[in-house]
């Protein structure tokens, strides 16, 4: 870039945060029927627009296959009719999500005499960065008004013709229901510049921000932002198949874990199998996945049992692939399945498929990650599954918001103290 060119870039996202810090008051000011209305316009817009989102989607796949984007990568960014309509009903859902905003946690008087409420509030600006994934746009709108944030969003280029066309119509909704449109801003710019200036935090316009993409991005975020970050690391997710799991199960739950969509961050990366077990269970669960067209990198062990799998290195047990490929590894039991999860997980999704409910729960106990299935697929790591209607990310992070964070997690809290005159002696 020139230097009038960033100039200029510097003075439009100065700009836009200015706007949005704006737009954040009214936002936050706004009856929560107007945001809900909001909501429930975008749903319908979107599943209006379908033909032109589809379109302008199709301009982004192609320039991306153009460029050498792997298939993996392709699949998070393209969209299909079903997908549009996945969009406008996670919207609807986020719709009809009870309104965060002041509501009372907790109420109580201390010996002084006080009222005190501690009531939910809006954070103020969000600045979400991601990548290739245009669903991102609506997800993230959406959850930003029914929270009563404003936001500005930085899409990947990839997926820029996508968001835009999404963008568009997310003005249009908040205008017709009397919300300030600048609540939601859309970064029109490829330029790497703008990702910079958002970390720099925009002269205090924003407050949190939110990086959704692949491990160089949210390493860049955290080593540069001036202003707090809600993190969403690496998808590195295991399944455990303990001794006493059900086969029919296993093999259910772990091909749909891996292949249902290989692209998630909720996918199975690496595979642990108890020794005692793994003699019943990994053969066929292995046979399942090959002939899905999974690629299987095995321990010794898992190579001696199935060996149609290649070696595995060190490098597969911290591999999130986004791909047909599972890391497999015979274990010794439960801790030591827990032990490799400590060591090589990266605090997101993890799994056990048991029959021992004694076992579940330890598993449960002892793995620290932002969620914890038992007997259920790791695909299920989505705000949408959890009731939330959509999800900003899947937060890895230990203070404020762990796992999917829906619109009552990007709320903060305010206390409300009423008195009758006290004084402090």
């Amino acid at each position: 870039m020139t230097d009038l060119e960033t100039r200029m870039l510097d003075t439009q996202m100065l700009e836009r945060g200015r706007r949005a810090r704006a737009a954040a008051a009214g936002l936050r000011d706004a009856t929560a029927a107007a945001r809900t209305r909001a909501l429930e316009i975008l749903s319908e817009k979107l599943t209006a627009a379908e033909t032109d989102i589809l379109a302008a989607n199709v301009r982004d796949v192609d320039a991306a296959r153009a460029n050498g984007m792997t298939e993996a990568l392709i699949d998070r960014l393209s969209l299909t009719p079903a997908r549009v309509a996945g969009m406008a009903q996670a919207v609807a859902t986020i719709a009809a999500v009870p309104d965060p905003l002041g509501v009372e946690t907790e109420r109580w008087t201390p010996a002084n005499g006080l009222d005190i409420a501690r009531v939910r509030t809006p954070i103020g600006v969000l600045g979400v960065i991601y990548e290739s994934r245009p669903n991102v746009t609506a997800d993230a709108a959406a959850l930003c008004i029914r929270s009563g944030n404003a936001a500005i969003l930085r899409c990947g280029s990839d997926c820029l013709q996508s968001s835009l066309a999404i963008a568009g119509l997310i003005g249009e909704a908040l205008a017709l229901a009397g919300l300030p449109a600048d609540a939601v801003q859309l970064v029109d710019t490829p330029d790497r510049e703008a990702v910079g200036l958002m970390l720099g935090g925009l002269d205090g316009a924003i407050d949190v921000i939110i990086p959704r993409g692949g491990k160089s991005l949210v390493a860049r975020v955290q080593a540069e932002a001036k202003t707090a970050v809600l993190s969403h690391l690496e998808g590195l997710n295991h399944t455990y198949l303990h001794e006493a799991a059900d086969l029919d199960a296993a093999r259910a739950i772990v091909l749909n874990a891996k292949m249902r969509r290989v692209s998630v961050c909720g996918a199975t990366e690496t595979l642990l199998v108890d020794r005692a077990g793994a003699a019943r269970l990994l053969p066929p669960v292995a046979a399942d996945l090959i002939a899905a067209g999974c690629e299987l990198r095995g321990d010794a062990e898992a190579l001696a049992l199935v060996p149609a799998m290649i070696p595995a290195t060190d490098a597969d047990w911290t591999t999130e692939y986004l791909a047909p490929i599972l890391a497999v590894r015979i274990v010794d039991d439960l801790d030591a399945a827990t032990a490799h999860i400590a060591r090589y997980g990266s605090g997101h999704t993890e799994a056990i498929i048991t029959t021992d409910a004694q076992a579940a729960e330890r598993f449960a106990a002892r793995v620290d990650s932002a969620i914890v299935l038992i007997n259920a697929s790791t695909q299920f790591a989505d705000g949408g599954e959890f009731g939330f209607g959509g999800e900003i990310g899947i937060s890895t992070a230990r203070l404020h918001a762990r796992g999917p964070v829906g619109a009552e997690q990007l709320t903060t809290y305010k206390y409300v103290v009423r008195g009758q005159g006290q004084t402090r002696p």
